[in-house]
C-alpha cells in the first residue's frame, strides 16, 4: 500500500457551490410521492459539492486563411466553401463551449499572415488567456502566422486544427514538439467538440481540489503543473462525523438505493447496508467542509482498529458513479487520476491492486471499491452489483461489481502530476471471492503491447472503459504531461 504524506503549504479557502445538497421537501414526503429508487437516484444522481469557478475558463479561437471568398487553384481547393466552412467550425465550436462552460472568443476576421498574429500575440501579452484555436484553412497562406503564434505563445495550451485539405506531411512538422500544442489534422469537424473539452479539462484540472482525509494535519498542497490542489484533513475527522451522523430519512433512503439496485446481497445485513449510507453523507459534508471537488482517505487503519464499524466503500462508488472523486487509501494519484477521467471522458474509473496472472499473461485487477457507471455519467443503467462484505476484514460492505466481458478498457494512472503511465486491454473475466483471495470486485484484463504482465507498471491504476489511449495523449499533449508506457 502506497504511503503518502502531505507537505505544508499556505490555505486557500473558496465557498461552497452551487446546488444544495437536498430540496427542502422532507426526504420521506418526496420518497412517497415519487417512490424510494426514483428519490435516491434524484439524491445521488446530482454533481458532487464543488465550489464555483472563480471565472470561467477563457478561450480564443482563430482562423488563417486569405481575406477572400473564393480560392483559385492549390488546396483546398475553389470547390471548398470558404465562408460555409468556417460558419461551420465556429457553430461547431460555439456548441461545445455553451455546453461546457467556456467563454469562447470568436475571431471572424482571418488572420492573413504573420505580421496579424504578431499582433494578436501583443494583445493578449498582459492577459494571456486559457486556451488557442488555430484553424488552418489555406494550405500555403495559413502555416506561416499559425507556426509563429504555437512557437510564441507562451505557457497557454494550444489546438491546432487543420482540416483534410489544409495540410501535407511537411506542413505539420511546425507544430509537432512544441510544447502544451496538439495538432489535430482530420475531416472530422466533429472532434473541434473534443477539442474544447480538452482546453476546459486543462483549465477544470488547474482548479480543482481534492479533500485528502489521511494523518493529523489541516494542510493544503498544490501540484504542480497540473495546479490542482489537495486539502488534507485529520484522518479522525471521519469516525467523529459518523458518531453524529444519525440513520435519518435520507440516510435510510440511500441505504434502500443500494439494497434495491444490488442484483444480490450475500454477507451484508441491514444494519451493514445503513452504516454504508451514513459513510457517504459522511464523506459528501467533510467534501463540502473542505470546498473540494473529490474526496480520498485512508481507511484501512480506521478499519483494522476497529474505530469504524465498517470500511466506507459504497461511498467511494458512490461518489465516483457522480462525476466526483471517491479515492482509496490516500493515494492523490489515483485520486487526480479519477479527477481525470470523470472531467475528460464523462465516466469513472476503477482503482484497483494490479495482480499478473502468469499462466494467462494477464492482468487482474483487484479492490474492494468499484463505481458502476462504467460506461458513463449520462448513460443510463449501471453495471451489475452484488453486496458483499470486505473481503479483508469480512465485516460491512464491499461491491462486486461485474464488468463486460470482451469490452476495451484503458489502463492508466499519474506517476506525479507531470506524467502519467498509459495502456489499453480487454476484458476477460470477472473472478469470484472465493474460491479466490483477494478483493470483492477483481478484474482480468489481457493487456496489449505487454509482452510479460509482471512487466507493467504502477499500482492503483485505474481501469476504464473504451480505448482512450488516443485521446488521452492528445490531452497529455495539450496540458504539458509526459506518457509512458505501462
Amino acid at each position: 500500500m502506497q504511503d503518502v504524506r502531505p507537505q505544508p503549504v499556505k490555505r486557500c479557502p473558496l465557498h461552497v457551490g452551487r446546488r444544495k445538497f437536498l430540496c427542502s421537501l422532507g426526504a420521506s414526503a418526496m420518497a412517497f410521492k415519487v417512490g424510494v429508487l426514483d428519490f435516491a437516484s434524484e439524491l445521488l444522481g446530482g454533481e458532487a459539492p464543488a465550489p464555483p469557478r472563480p471565472t470561467k475558463p477563457i478561450v480564443h479561437a482563430l482562423f488563417f486563411r486569405p481575406k477572400t471568398d473564393k480560392y483559385w487553384m492549390g488546396w483546398p481547393g475553389a470547390a471548398y466553401p470558404i465562408k460555409t466552412s468556417q460558419e461551420l467550425y465556429t457553430k461547431t465550436l460555439r456548441e461545445a463551449a455553451d455546453k461546457l462552460g467556456v467563454d469562447l472568443k470568436v475571431h471572424d476576421e482571418p488572420f492573413v499572415n504573420k505580421a496579424a498574429a504578431e499582433t494578436f500575440l501583443g494583445q493578449i501579452k498582459d492577459a494571456p488567456p486559457d486556451g488557442l484555436i488555430l484553424t488552418c484553412m489555406s494550405l500555403n497562406s495559413g502555416w506561416q502566422g499559425i507556426n509563429f503564434l504555437a512557437a510564441n505563445k507562451g505557457d497557454v495550451p494550444t489546438i491546432v486544427f487543420s482540416p483534410v485539405g489544409s495540410s501535407f506531411t511537411g506542413h505539420l512538422g511546425g507544430t509537432r514538439n512544441l510544447p502544451k500544442v496538439f495538432c489535430a489534422a482530420t475531416q472530422d469537424v466533429s472532434w473541434l467538440s473534443f477539442g474544447v473539452r480538452m482546453l476546459k479539462t486543462v483549465w477544470d484540472m488547474k482548479t480543482s481540489r481534492i479533500c485528502v482525509c489521511a494523518g493529523g494535519q489541516t494542510v493544503e498542497r498544490k501540484l504542480e503543473p497540473l495546479g490542482l490542489t489537495l486539502q488534507y484533513i485529520p484522518n479522525a475527522r471521519f469516525p467523529e462525523e459518523f458518531k453524529k451522523m444519525e440513520a435519518s430519512d435520507e440516510v435510510k433512503a440511500v441505504a434502500d438505493f443500494f439494497t434495491k439496485e444490488a442484483k444480490n446481497i450475500v454477507e451484508p445485513k441491514k444494519q451493514d447496508i445503513l452504516n454504508a449510507a451514513k459513510y457517504y453523507f459522511v464523506a459528501r459534508k467533510l467534501m463540502t467542509e473542505a470546498k473540494c471537488h473529490g474526496y480520498s482517505m485512508d481507511c484501512l487503519g480506521l478499519v483494522g482498529g476497529r474505530v469504524i464499524p465498517g470500511p466506507p466503500c459504497m461511498a467511494m462508488l458512490r461518489l465516483n458513479d457522480e462525476g466526483s472523486v471517491g479515492g482509496c487509501e490516500a493515494d492523490w494519484n489515483a485520486a487526480i487520476s479519477l479527477r481525470l477521467a470523470a472531467l475528460l471522458f464523462g465516466r469513472p474509473g476503477f482503482m484497483q491492486d494490479p495482480c499478473p496472472n502468469t499462466i494467462n499473461n494477464t492482468l487482474i485487477g483487484a479492490h474492494c471499491s468499484c463505481p458502476t457507471k462504467l460506461d458513463g455519467f449520462d448513460k443510463p443503467g449501471h453495471e451489475p452489483v452484488i453486496l458483499r462484505s470486505h473481503s479483508e476484514s469480512d465485516i460491512g460492505v464491499s461491491p462486486q461489481v461485474l464488468w463486460r466481458i470482451g469490452e476495451k478498457a484503458t489502463v492508466m494512472k499519474f506517476q506525479g502530476p507531470g506524467g502519467i503511465i498509459l495502456g489499453t486491454g480487454k476484458v476477460v473475466a470477472n473472478i469470484d471471492t472465493p474460491p479466490s483471495g483477494g478483493c470483492r470486485t477483481s478484474v482480468e484484463l489481457e493487456m496489449d503491447g505487454v509482452p510479460d504482465a509482471r512487466d507493467t507498471k504502477g499500482f492503483h491504476q485505474l481501469f476504464i472503459y473504451g480505448d482512450l489511449e488516443r485521446p488521452f495523449k492528445a490531452y497529455c499533449q495539450l496540458a504539458g504531461i509526459n506518457v509512458a508506457h505501462i
